[in-house]
């Protein structure tokens, strides 16, 4: 179910917000994250010592949904009787889902944290069931088996268990074919799969770790520095890679920060 394996790898997302204590709240009371640091302004969160998000506070920031940036945050849970617990206890919680999915490759559930940042809660299925055909793999969205997911689970969730990592980060960019230039060419991933207004991205054979679609943002230009949301995704890559991409920082050309860090 890792994503460890591949060359590179999603590290964590920081996104900034206005109100840091209500964001930190709903990633660990419904995402199950534990408050790694926190002085004031800033907040770390993540599970095992992992950072997976950080959170940094600017009263001032403006939202602005229809701009570039973040279109969810994906966490990948390591097995699916861990989603069917996180299923359960969001349904506790009373918070209603943005969606649920079945993409063949994975199972999903969607929320949106307090300020409107897209999240994903997801389960890969078994790499041997995904199919491949001309180096893109098959992906759909179909209708998710709520009450089998539910069933897979158990009651008295609070953390989400050890293994959990960003899998993927779905981003809005203002033109598919732009954004293949890029991350294909600048950060040298391979383009997976492709479908209307979305494209998607990874390394070592995984379904994506990274995509860009239009659908909320088409024609969107230069992201405004004064906004809520995505302040920049961390990438971790293996020693080759990181050699390979020359560089250890890098921007999209809608203003998205993508830095690199060295595995650990």
């Amino acid at each position: 179910m890792a994503t460890s394996d591949a060359p590179i790898q999603i590290g964590h997302v920081a996104l900034t917000v206005n109100d840091l204590a209500k964001v930190g709240d709903y990633y660990q009371r419904v995402i199950g994250l534990e408050q790694l640091s926190q002085d004031g302004t800033q907040a770390v969160l993540g599970v095992a010592g992992k950072p997976l998000v950080k959170l940094h506070q600017d009263k001032t920031a403006r939202h602005r949904p229809a701009e570039a940036g973040l279109f969810h945050t994906a966490f990948l849970l390591p097995d699916r009787a861990a989603l069917g617990s996180s299923l359960r206890r969001i349904a506790e919680t009373g918070i209603a889902l943005d969606g649920a999915s079945d993409h063949l490759v994975s199972e999903a559930i969607y929320l949106r944290d307090p300020e409107g940042n897209g999240i994903e809660v997801y389960v890969d299925r078994p790499r041997d069931s995904w199919t491949w055909q001309d180096g893109e793999v098959t992906m759909d969205t179909r209708r998710l088996d709520l009450r089998s997911l539910a069933e897979a689970g158990k009651d008295g969730w609070r953390a989400a268990p050890d293994g959990t990592v960003v899998g993927h980060v779905h981003l809005q960019v203002g033109d598919v074919a732009k954004a293949e230039d890029f991350y294909t060419g600048s950060l040298g991933m391979d383009r997976t799969a492709h479908r209307a207004g979305a494209s998607f991205f990874a390394t070592g054979g995984y379904h994506h770790h990274l995509a860009g679609n239009i659908w909320n943002s088409r024609g969107a230009g230069q992201r405004s520095p004064d906004t809520t949301g995505l302040s920049e995704v961390v990438l971790q890559a293996d020693a080759a890679a990181l050699a390979g991409l020359g560089s250890a920082e890098f921007t999209d050309p809608w203003g998205t920060r993508l830095r690199i860090e060295p595995k650990a």
